[in-house]
């Protein structure tokens, strides 16, 4: 997906099993009192053996308790999670490298507790992988015995377009405070380094809104990758309150870090940038600085940018015009249709044409709607179009006129509508996922599961209706 989030989304995420045993029961012709006093060979039976493995943690061979611990991990046997805990103390780093995975791959809250503790491990790379794997328990992306390595760069360069990870958990989940507090302390942990950036990402997948403190501290960080792993988290919490604390950001001495800060104070809507980000438009001699300012003030929408934006839409440089209609789009005066009508007649480049539809169609333009929503099935622009999508969804009234895509054809599109609804979806939505539940496609059955539980779970979460008077 190109840029910060629009509103917390694209996520990747995955459904977690949790088993069930079942016991047949046994039918006897003797009295009740005669069935409920087994014989002392009966009881044994039925008692489940002991996990081999678990005695072999205690092996004297490092390789022995390392493998003990894999094999556990790949079993999910969360009856091993307190022998695990206890060789979280074991004095090869690598054998707690293997424990930290396969406690990663145990759903369970004493799993949790576990990796709390492996937070505090004194090696950097286990710490990460604890990191991660608290973050996982919630996101379904856990690290696997392959796992190398936890931070990469956040900005790619893709068919155009700047994209950022934008994972972050789904709406409605809430995460144990104990979990965010061992985040926040390896955030904060002096020499953590790749731990830290770790926990910054993680707070950011998180949500993790007691942590914006923080974060913004860590924004100013010495450590280039801290910091840029601080913005994009607090562009997914969007806690507005941190943009002016990140407006001197703007004169960064590193050029990456002034430019995410650009995206970041106009995904957080900081009124106090946008002079700046103004200023670096209009005067910055460096494209890529022009192309994150005009990012930043498409995400602010004022109208005062409708001139730099109506002129940007006639570029030669693409990103500025993609980043020009969303701008527009934001602003939605109705005085800059004709602009935009001209503008999407003479696109030749695909990704710019779509924003300039995403700008027509939230200036109230509805038969350029089906082409944003095509886009959801073109694997190169489903994930700028989706992002259009929850933001138009926003508004109840534009549910209505989204809801008949969700029959058709192509599966692809009826699954990412049902994302786009599972962060802008409301009451009425719930029957339309209904009827997807029982898809055809079981991925697009997953998704709209998953879209109803996280739409129900924001409709409790949401504060009642004010029943005083005067209304």
């Amino acid at each position: 997906m190109r840029r910060f989030s629009l509103a917390a989304l694209i996520l990747s995420f995955a459904i977690s099993f949790s088993g069930v045993n079942f016991v047949n029961a046994q039918t006897s012709s003797a009295p009740p009192a005669a069935q409920a006093a087994p014989s002392t060979s009966q009881t044994a039976a039925q008692v489940p053996a002991a996990n081999p493995l678990i005695e072999l943690l205690q092996s004297p061979n490092a390789g022995v308790r390392a493998r003990a611990a894999r094999d556990l991990g790949k079993d999910k046997d969360i009856t091993a999670i307190s022998a695990l805990d206890a060789a979280l103390t074991d004095s090869n780093d690598k054998v707690r490298r293997e424990v930290v995975l396969a406690l990663g791959q145990m759903h369970d809250p004493a799993a949790v507790d576990a990796l709390i503790k492996a937070c505090k491990d004194p090696e950097d790379n286990i710490r990460v992988l604890a990191v991660r794997s608290l973050v996982g328990y919630y996101t379904g992306n856990v690290p696997t015995p392959g796992f190398t390595g936890f931070v990469k760069k956040g900005w790619q360069r893709t068919k155009g377009h700047f994209t950022v990870d934008t994972t972050r958990i789904d709406p409605g989940v809430v995460v144990d405070p104990k979990v965010i507090a061992a985040l926040d302390i390896t955030l904060k942990e002096p020499g953590s380094n790749h731990a830290a950036e770790a926990a910054a990402k993680g707070l950011g997948i998180l949500v993790a809104q007691s942590a914006v403190a923080d974060l913004v501290n860590a924004a100013h960080s010495s450590d280039i990758v801290l910091a840029r792993e601080a913005l994009n988290a607090l562009s997914k919490i969007k806690d507005k309150s941190a943009g002016p604390k990140l407006v001197d950001l703007l004169d960064s001495p590193n050029k990456d870090v002034k430019r995410d800060t650009m995206v970041t104070v106009g995904v957080l809507r900081t009124q106090e940038a946008l002079p700046k980000l103004q200023a670096i438009f209009e005067s910055d001699a460096d494209q890529k600085d022009k192309e994150q300012a005009m990012q930043g003030l498409a995400y602010l929408g004022e109208k005062v940018s409708v001139p730099p934006f109506t002129k940007a839409l006639w570029s030669e440089d693409k990103i500025l015009r993609a980043s020009a209609a969303e701008g527009l789009a934001r602003v939605a005066d109705p005085a800059t249709l004709p602009e935009l009508q001209k503008a999407v007649l003479a696109e030749k480049d695909q990704v710019a044409k779509l924003a300039e539809e995403f700008a027509l169609t939230a200036l109230g333009k509805m038969d350029y709607l089906s082409a944003v929503v095509t886009d959801l099935g073109v694997r190169t622009r489903a994930d700028v179009a989706q992002p259009y999508l929850i933001e138009l969804s926003r508004n109840p009234q534009f549910l209505t006129d989204l809801y008949p895509y969700l029959q058709s054809q192509d599966a692809n599109v009826r699954r990412r509508l049902c994302v786009v609804l599972m962060y802008s979806g409301d009451q009425s939505s719930l029957d339309q996922l209904d009827r997807l539940s029982h898809d055809p496609d079981g991925n697009v059955a997953a998704e709209a599961i998953r879209a109803k539980e996280a739409i129900r779970a924001r409709l409790a979460a949401a504060p009642a209706p004010s029943s005083g008077a005067g209304h």
